[in-house]
């Protein structure tokens, strides 16, 4: 069949097609009959919402969105709908409006299959829709509030506070002051921060009627819902009266781990839905078959029962959240920059690569020196069910996706795996070959073909200037960011001359 090089990504003409069909809506899946794509579980129009999410991206909508609506279709509760708030851009919710807030998950494993999501009952953007968030967060029938905003979505300081210096926070903690003297956030000032919007909703439910509610973050953090309390107590603090002490009373903020590979859905993957949902889906989200959530038994209020829908409510997901974090998330960052150098394109390729495999595994193991096992979970088989998970060449997840925000991301999937180990007075080789990766990463700018490597941070700009000038000082001067990197670890000779030694090895390839 013949390509059009005009059409998109050189579409075959069938291909392009596709676009034309009609749009998934609530009007178009009553007419869509057995075969390759499954219905909602509920029907959305039952459901009335009692989750606000923040961050709607495609990670929420192919993981707690899910788990949400399996765990409303098993129990029959239709009071877990959910209203999606998403970061500054409005594309998701301008995607999801025309169809009425639903969108597919495909899943690719062995085989595809597609499923139609409908937990989701609004979407909307802060920009233009604070004051709806600020209702909804009060109304009596909300009580939880969930977070995928990612690890630089929490504007943190260095030391983990507050960072009441961006001029996002500050402008939300105006507005928090404005609504606390007046009473009202109806005329409400867009919201600038994610956990601005939440604190001011908070203060608006607190003012109405003071119902408990849990904060639940889903992000790649160390507890982070320990996190996420000190960060919404801080906000709260600046609202006076006895705000502060309401939510510290009132709102649990459980942790929680996550897990499920999402990758970017590509123009190929929409084509395949559109096969078969007979429909065109511009919010369809692509996942493997793999998906895991542990939350913390710390809530304060109702909450969907997850647990019917395969989640794990336990006393403790500390063992876990660290277990996943150094096992699969530290290896994920290590084939990213490591295989994005080599010129692999996907985490996939990259993870057949045999001597990546065995830094893979080299990691891996050091990390497991570091770790307590999760009740019921031997790692030594979850270390190799995760890199089996990685081998999977259906998902295409690339390596520049998972190699953003290490500045962010670092410090948390590696460098405490490397703190651990040096005070055991253990020199991490392999969390050195990592270390030296992302900054090989950073420095050149490109793979071993030539071809460009995008930084994609949020301090894009400090790496860019530290990590200029001559090759023979760029570890010296990586380590003198102590935004990413604690004393411990910068200061301890073994390991700088570990990362120093990769480093070079590094660069001598790419030569």
């Amino acid at each position: 069949m013949s390509t059009d090089p005009s059409l998109p990504g050189g579409e075959t003409e069938a291909a392009a097609g596709l676009r034309t069909l009609e749009r998934l809506s609530l009007a178009a899946l009553e007419k869509l009959g057995p075969g390759a794509a499954s219905a909602p579980g509920v029907d959305p129009r039952g459901l009335e919402i009692g989750v606000v999410h923040f961050g709607l991206g495609a990670f929420h909508r192919a993981h707690q969105a899910v788990f949400t609506e399996d765990a409303s279709s098993l129990t029959g509760d239709t009071g877990w709908g959910i209203l999606g708030v998403t970061g500054r851009s409005a594309r998701v919710a301008d995607a999801l409006a025309p169809q009425d807030g639903l969108y597919s998950v495909l899943t690719k494993g062995q085989a595809s299959s597609l499923r139609v999501i409908g937990s989701i009952r609004s979407a909307v953007s802060p920009g233009r829709d604070t004051p709806l968030v600020i209702r909804t967060l009060a109304a009596a029938g909300t009580s939880v509030a969930s977070l995928t905003i990612t690890e630089k979505g929490y504007r943190r300081d260095a030391a983990g506070r507050l960072h009441r210096s961006d001029p996002d926070v500050a402008a939300d903690l105006a507005a928090l002051k404005t609504e606390a003297r007046s009473g009202t956030g109806a005329r409400a000032e867009p919201a600038r921060t994610p956990l601005g919007l939440l604190t001011r909703g908070l203060f608006a439910r607190y003012r109405a009627h003071g119902a408990p509610l849990s904060v639940v973050s889903c992000d790649n953090l160390s507890a982070n819902g320990a996190l996420t309390r000190t960060l919404v107590t801080e906000f709260a603090a600046a609202a006076g009266g006895g705000f502060a002490d309401w939510v510290a009373d009132a709102v649990g903020f459980p942790s929680t781990m996550v897990d499920r590979i999402v990758p970017a859905t590509t123009d190929a993957d929409r084509h395949r839905a559109a096969e078969l949902l007979g429909l065109w889906d511009e919010g369809l989200v692509v996942a493997e078959p793999f998906g895991q959530w542990v939350l913390e038994d710390a809530f304060t209020a109702a909450r969907p029962a997850w647990e019917q829908a395969g989640a794990t409510i336990t006393a403790d997901v500390a063992p876990f959240e660290t277990a996943k974090l150094r096992l699969l998330n530290g290896t994920h960052s290590l084939l990213a920059y490591l295989g994005a150098l080599k010129g692999h394109r996907t985490i996939a390729e990259a993870a057949a690569d045999p001597e990546l495999a065995d830094a893979a595994e080299a990691l891996q193991g050091e990390a497991m020196r570091t770790l307590v096992p999760p009740a019921g979970l031997d790692l030594a088989e979850y270390a190799e069910s995760i890199l089996a998970r990685f081998r999977n060449p259906a998902l295409g997840h690339t390596t520049v996706q998972v190699a953003m925000d290490g500045s962010e991301k670092l410090p948390i999937r590696a460098l405490g795996t490397a703190a651990d180990l040096l005070e055991q007075g253990v020199v991490p080789d392999a969390v050195a070959r990592l270390v030296a990766g992302w900054m090989a990463y950073v420095f050149l700018g490109r793979d071993s073909y030539g071809h460009e490597l995008p930084l994609d941070d949020p301090i894009a700009g400090v790496l860019t200037d530290t990590a200029r000038g001559p090759a023979g000082g760029l570890a010296d001067r990586m380590f003198g960011l102590d935004t990413v990197f604690p004393p411990a670890v910068a200061g301890h000779p073994g390991f700088r001359s570990a990362v120093a030694s990769h480093l070079a090895e590094l660069l001598r390839e790419s030569a």
